[in-house]
């Protein structure tokens, strides 16, 4: 894997809108650990290698365990290691990052809107909505994991 270009440099500005995003979702009230598991799901569908590692690595920083972030990819099968609320965000997460599959059906909503209210419901859709785009800059630009560089 090899880089294309740092999107980052090239586009300072772009760059930081993006950042401001991130900071908004940050101080939305919603628990960073929650937020950082629908961007690890989010990640995982899209095929983002820099976001995957990175993701994780956050993840088991904030003291998430081995066993739970193993299983974020297959979590409908993980019985209730992971709360309801977890459930409905990764749920919420792979509705919305595969919209041209999903429509996103009214049950989708349902389910989410049961455990989020409109704030918490709109904040993680645009959580969602930034990972989404930041994979397809990684994943454009080819940015190498942590992992990879350390190898």
């Amino acid at each position: 894997m090899s880089n294309r270009i740092d999107y980052a440099k090239a586009s300072p500005e772009g760059y930081r809108a993006f950042g401001g995003v991130y900071v908004a979702i940050q101080k939305s009230g919603l628990p960073k650990e929650l937020v950082d598991l629908a961007y690890l799901r989010v990640s995982e569908i899209n095929g983002c290698a820099f976001c995957i590692d990175m993701h994780s690595r956050d993840l088991l920083k904030s003291g998430l365990t081995v066993e739970k972030l193993v299983l974020v990819a297959v979590w409908r099968d993980a019985g209730n290691l992971f709360s309801p609320r977890e459930r409905a965000a990764l749920a919420w997460a792979e509705t919305v990052t595969r919209v041209s599959e999903t429509g996103i059906p009214d049950a989708d909503y349902s389910a989410a809107a049961a455990e989020f209210d409109d704030k918490e419901l709109a904040d993680l859709t645009y959580a969602i909505g930034l990972m989404n785009a930041f994979n397809r800059f990684g994943i454009a630009f080819r940015s190498t994991p942590a992992a990879v560089a350390k190898a």
